[in-house]
C-alpha cells in the first residue's frame, strides 16, 4: 500500500467567481491532466465517472473512478472522494481532495487544494517513491493549467 496526502497553493489574479466555474467544470477540468479520461457527468457538483489511464513501470493501469462531490460551501469550498479499481492488473485507487478559494486584498483569488491518495495491490509494489513521482506530475499538470487559465497573480 501507498499513500500520500498533498497541499498546493496558487494565487491567481481571477476572481473568486470565475474561479469557481472553471474548477467545478469537472469535464474541463479532466482536459487539464492526461491520465484523465472519458469523464462523465451523473449529476452537476454531486456524481461523476472517469478513467484513469498510465503507465507506471510494467504496470498498464485503467481504473474506473466513481467520483463523488460534495459542496460544503457554493463558491469558495467542495469536497471530492474517488474510488476506482483496475481488476486486470489487481490495484486499487483512492483519492481525496478539498479545493478552497480565498479572495484576496488585490480581488485575486487564492485557489488550495489539500487531499490524500491511496494506491493499492501490485502497482504498489513499484514503491512508494514511483508512485510518489507521478502523483507529483499530475498536480503540476493540474496547477500548471489552473495557473494559464486563471492567470498568476
Amino acid at each position: 500500500m501507498t499513500a500520500q496526502q498533498f497541499t498546493r497553493e496558487l494565487t491567481v489574479t481571477a476572481d473568486a467567481r470565475r474561479c469557481w466555474g472553471v474548477l467545478t467544470d469537472v469535464v474541463r477540468l479532466a482536459t487539464w491532466v492526461d491520465v484523465v479520461q472519458d469523464v462523465e457527468e451523473l449529476s452537476r457538483l454531486e456524481k461523476y465517472r472517469a478513467v484513469l489511464q498510465d503507465r507506471l513501470g510494467p504496470f498498464k493501469l485503467r481504473a474506473e473512478l466513481d467520483i463523488a462531490v460534495d459542496v460544503v460551501t457554493a463558491g469558495t469550498h467542495v469536497q471530492i472522494r474517488a474510488t476506482g479499481q483496475d481488476r486486470q492488473v489487481g490495484s486499487q485507487i483512492a483519492v481525496t481532495g478539498t479545493l478552497r478559494l480565498a479572495e484576496t486584498a488585490t480581488g485575486g483569488t487564492t485557489v488550495a487544494v489539500t487531499g490524500s491518495y491511496e494506491v493499492t495491490g501490485r502497482v504498489a509494489t513499484m514503491g512508494s517513491g514511483v508512485i510518489r513521482k507521478k502523483a507529483d506530475k499530475i498536480l503540476a499538470e493540474f496547477f500548471a493549467n489552473a495557473e494559464r487559465e486563471l492567470a498568476t497573480g
